[in-house]
């Protein structure tokens, strides 16, 4: 029981923290302001600029419910610790002790927030698979790597929402363009940005031999247009329109409504074939494409205060970050982080947190050492 009583003080410990890094009090401050703008009738002439503040107004309320429901627990568990000591109830202790872990396994969630240290980790995910060298088995892989991010998705309770698909020659897909909305989606998922290598017997090789195949993953984070200062020159674009295919869900339009963006000076190309007409897809494709535009600006930033400060910079398309080998032995290993893995399988059906957050402590640690140098 006295083990209960420090448990329960570490928590209460715990409790102050998360008030520190949620930044609570500044939290509360802006639900009232944004509680008073919605409030207007007028606002609702602006939906995109009505949607985003409803947008941060349900995110604020998430984490003010969050730590309020810690608190409120942590005061239930003190209060049947006071009495199971009080009656020397074994029982009622044994149930405190299951009450603290469970506590303690949602502090642990919480202060993963503290990693979610970049200026846009709150923001949705917008993501292209594209397959690289490895021929029919890249395809493939490239498909297995959308199944294993939709159930990681799922598992996070996050919405994986397909842009456009380019089916493969013959099995998998070339590219996906994909959407993974949630709190903190790229957050998690800038983690992922990289090319991901599979080892293993090709399905497609009648000769039974090992074969690695390529597939890079781009991750940026999306923006609504009222957060977004981007403005693209309709004469810089090229834009075509083509008859959707692949396995983009059951709104893919069967009609040459399907938009290509090509971005000229960039080099960046958009598909979007899931709105229901041409002029929808067209809308969400520049919304895409300001995304994309405005990462790019980002990382070129990124890239040149590196050069500035002498660093060795390896990040982005083209790197490879992961490798996943199914044969002659099974392991999958970050080669960022070190951190590995023999469970193959459970990483291919979207166990994917660990791996993300131990790119997450070591990306904070690098920063700590870089900006003490």
């Amino acid at each position: 029981m006295q083990n209960s009583s420090t448990a329960i003080r570490i928590l209460q410990t715990r409790l102050t923290e998360a008030e520190t890094y949620l930044q609570l009090n500044d939290l509360r401050i802006r639900r009232s302001e944004l509680e008073a703008e919605i409030s207007r009738p007028d606002l609702w002439e602006q939906p995109e600029l009505a949607r985003t503040m409803t947008i941060e107004l349900a995110a604020i309320n998430e984490d003010i419910a969050v730590y309020e429901n810690l608190a409120s627990d942590i005061s239930d568990i003190e209060l049947l610790n006071d009495l199971a000591i009080e009656e020397v109830d074994v029982e009622t202790s044994n149930e405190v002790a299951i009450m603290i872990a469970d506590l303690a396994a949602r502090f642990d969630r919480l202060e993963l927030r503290t990693l979610f240290s970049g200026e846009f980790d709150k923001h949705d995910a917008v993501c292209q698979l594209k397959a690289g060298e490895g021929g029919t088995d890249s395809q493939d892989w490239a498909q297995i790597m959308l199944r294993m991010y939709r159930h990681w998705a799922e598992s996070h309770d996050f919405e994986l929402e397909t842009i456009a698909i380019s089916a493969g020659t013959e099995a998998g897909c070339s590219s996906v363009d994909f959407l993974i909305k949630g709190h903190y989606a790229y957050g998690w998922l800038r983690s992922e940005h990289g090319v991901h290598r599979l080892v293993r017997i090709s399905p497609f090789n009648s000769g039974g031999k090992r074969h690695t195949s390529f597939t890079a993953l781009e991750v940026a984070p999306f923006f609504e247009d009222a957060d977004i200062d981007i403005t693209v020159n309709e004469k810089e674009l090229r834009i075509d329109t083509y008859r959707s295919s692949g396995a983009g869900g059951q709104h893919v339009n069967v009609t040459d409504s399907a938009v290509r963006i090509t971005h000229l000076p960039t080099g960046i190309i958009i598909s979007c074939q899931n709105e229901r007409s041409q002029h929808q897809n067209k809308e969400r494709g520049l919304q895409i494409l300001k995304s994309r535009l405005a990462d790019l600006e980002r990382r070129k930033r990124t890239d040149k205060l590196a050069e500035i400060k002498g660093e060795q910079h390896n990040v982005g398309f083209g790197s490879q970050i992961r490798s996943y080998v199914m044969h002659p032995y099974q392991m999958v290993k970050d080669l960022r982080t070190g951190y590995s893995t023999s469970d193959i399988r459970s990483v291919l059906d979207g166990n994917l947190d660990t791996f993300m957050e131990s790119w997450m402590h070591h990306n904070r640690n690098t920063n700590l050492s870089n900006s003490s140098v």
